[in-house]
């Protein structure tokens, strides 16, 4: 059977006072994690925390299932675990109003092994996933940001949407409002596939082509390229917390 082990390292940064980042590494049940708190808002880093917390309890419940080869929806057990992670941060605002308006981004890597291994992916903001796939790297999923609508609709390029003042305001996450709709993607995997999680820390500091080049230099070694990622977004100004899960088979 496919054994699927994961690798992460967050980092402060070299301005940011605090890490609001958040991650979970559950290689037995399949299941990664990387939450990024609402910079400049109160609390992101308690609802970052909230969230991992919450998925974590949630999938420990559902373990045996898991295992077995159930969820027969994937993207239903991911919706599951995203939307009680969004209860919780709405409960703990609740009981503290002072945190009112806190949240934050969250992206979910779940990979069922039999009969072959897919992974499914869940995301709310501008946490990304990527898969690494013989020298080729592909985004997984697209950012839930004001800037991916203007490219959306053409009001922007590329090139203008890298430097647009707006172009790190979400248009969704989590505890923020009282409805979340995360999207869902799944990509069947091959046996020397890198799967990557990654707070928007790492993609500030590089981009998509800079990320491919460090993963094809370090040869497709989980730890290798994870400790990269992290040490070229810090050589590069590390302006946010950053965070990365590389997931790799063995």
């Amino acid at each position: 059977m496919s054994i699927w082990i994961g690798v992460a390292r967050s980092e402060i940064g070299l301005v940011r006072s605090s890490n609001q980042d958040a991650y979970l590494l559950l290689d037995r049940l399949g299941l990664w994690a990387v939450a990024d708190g609402m910079g400049g808002h109160v609390g992101g880093d308690i609802a970052a925390q909230i969230a991992i917390n919450s998925i974590k309890t949630r999938a420990m419940k559902t373990a045996e299932a898991i295992q077995e080869g159930q969820p027969d929806a994937p993207s239903a057990f991911l919706s599951d675990l995203i939307h009680h992670a969004h209860d919780a941060i709405l409960e703990r605002t609740r009981l503290d109003p002072s945190l009112k308006g806190m949240g934050t981004t969250i992206v979910l890597l779940f990979i069922r092994p039999r009969p072959t291994p897919i992974a499914h992916i869940a995301h709310l903001g501008d946490s990304r996933a990527y898969l690494f796939r013989a020298g080729a790297l592909t985004p997984l999923t697209r950012d839930h940001t004001l800037i991916e609508k203007y490219l959306e609709h053409g009001i922007l390029t590329p090139k203008t949407a890298r430097t647009h003042p707006e172009r790190h305001v979400l248009t969704q996450a989590l505890g923020v409002s009282s409805l979340v709709k995360p999207s869902f993607s799944s990509y069947p995997l091959e046996q020397n596939d890198l799967l990557l999680l990654c707070s928007d820390g790492l993609t500030k500091m590089l981009d998509d082509e800079q990320i491919r080049n460090i993963c094809s230099i370090t040869q497709g070694d989980p730890t290798q390229t994870c400790q990269s990622l992290i040490t070229a977004s810090l050589d590069r100004g590390g302006t946010d917390n950053v965070t990365v899960i590389v997931v790799g088979h063995v």
